[in-house]
C-alpha cells in the first residue's frame, strides 16, 4: 500500500499516496534524447502543456539541459535563455498545475521559482551544485533528488549504493535548512547504470520505498527499452507503461513521462486493481 506524504509548495499543497500522480515531461531543448527541438520555442511548449494537463498531467516538468549520454553541457545562461521564456508563456496561458524545473544549477532553479515554478527537479541530487540546496531551503520548495553517480563501486549492491548516496544528498538539504518533508527521491534510472541494473533496480523499486521518502519514477523511453526490444524512443511507449505500472504496484508515487495519456490510463487500472475502481462512467 502507499504511504502517504504532503508536499508544500507555498499556500498550496500536493499530496502524495494512492492518487498515482502523472509528470509531463516538457523539454525546452534542442538535443534531448526523445523530443529534442519539439517544443523548444516558448508558444509551443505552452500548448504542449496544455495537452499534457488535458491528458492527465499533475505536474509539468520543465528542463532546458539535455541529459542523454554525450549531451554537451549547457551553461547557466544558456539554460535561462531557454527555460524563462517557457516558464513566463506557461504562466500568461494560465497554467495552475504544479511547475518543476528540471536543473542542477542554483542560479536557473533561483530565478524559475521566481517566475512560478513549484518544485525542483534535480538529476545530481544535491551534489553537482550544493547552493541548490540553499535555494531550496530558502524557498522551502519540494525537492526531487534523483541519484547519478558515475564514480560508485558497480562491485556494490545497487540499492546499498543508492541509499548512501541519497543519505549524503539528504544531508546536503538538511544542512541547507530544507524539510525533510520536502523530499522526493529518483533511482535515476539509465543515469550510470547498466542495462541489467535498470531491471534490477525496477523490481526493488519497494525497497526505495521504505527509506520513508515519495519516490519518483522516470523510466519513460529509455535506451534500456530500446536495446530490450529494439525500437526508437517514440516505439516505447508500451514498454514505459508497463514500467510505470510495476512501479505503482510496489509503492512509488510519481511518474515522470512523455506520453501522458497512455501512462495515466494504465496508472489509472493499476490503481483500480489495488485499491477498488471508482464508480463506472457511462460510453
Amino acid at each position: 500500500m502507499h504511504k502517504s506524504f504532503s508536499l508544500k509548495m507555498g499556500d498550496k499543497t500536493l499530496e502524495l499516496g494512492p492518487k498515482p500522480l502523472v509528470m509531463g515531461i516538457l523539454n525546452v531543448t534542442p538535443d534531448s534524447f526523445s523530443d529534442g527541438g519539439d517544443h523548444n520555442v516558448a508558444s509551443e511548449a505552452a500548448e504542449q502543456a496544455k495537452r499534457m494537463i488535458a491528458q492527465g498531467a499533475d505536474i509539468i516538468d520543465v528542463g532546458g539541459e539535455s541529459t542523454r549520454p554525450g549531451a554537451d553541457e549547457v551553461g547557466a545562461q544558456a539554460e535561462l535563455d531557454r527555460v524563462m521564456p517557457a516558464l513566463d508563456a506557461l504562466k500568461a496561458a494560465g497554467i495552475e498545475a504544479p511547475i518543476s524545473i528540471d536543473t542542477y544549477k542554483a542560479i536557473v532553479g533561483h530565478q524559475a521559482i521566481q517566475a512560478g515554478a513549484n518544485i525542483i527537479n534535480d538529476v545530481w541530487g544535491f551534489q553537482r551544485d550544493p547552493e541548490l540546496a540553499d535555494v531550496a531551503a530558502h524557498y522551502q520548495t519540494p525537492s526531487i533528488l534523483m541519484h547519478w553517480d558515475p564514480e560508485r563501486d558497480v562491485a556494490r549492491d545497487i540499492i546499498s549504493e543508492l541509499k548512501r548516496y541519497f543519505d549524503k544528498s539528504i544531508q546536503i538539504a538538511e544542512y541547507a535548512g530544507l524539510s525533510k518533508s520536502q523530499v522526493v527521491l529518483d533511482p535515476g534510472f539509465g543515469f550510470a547504470k547498466s542495462y541489467e541494473e535498470n531491471f534490477e533496480l525496477l523490481g526493488r523499486i519497494d525497497e526505495l520505498v521504505e527509506l520513508g521518502y515519495p519516490v519518483l519514477v522516470g523510466f519513460s523511453r529509455k535506451s534500456t527499452l530500446g536495446k530490450l526490444l529494439g525500437v526508437e524512443p517514440k516505439e516505447r511507449v508500451a514498454a514505459t507503461g508497463a514500467t510505470t505500472v510495476l512501479a505503482y504496484g510496489q509503492g512509488a508515487h510519481i511518474f515522470r513521462v512523455h506520453d501522458v495519456r497512455e501512462n495515466f490510463d494504465a496508472l489509472q487500472v493499476a490503481r483500480a486493481t489495488t485499491y477498488g475502481p471508482p464508480p463506472a462512467q457511462d460510453i
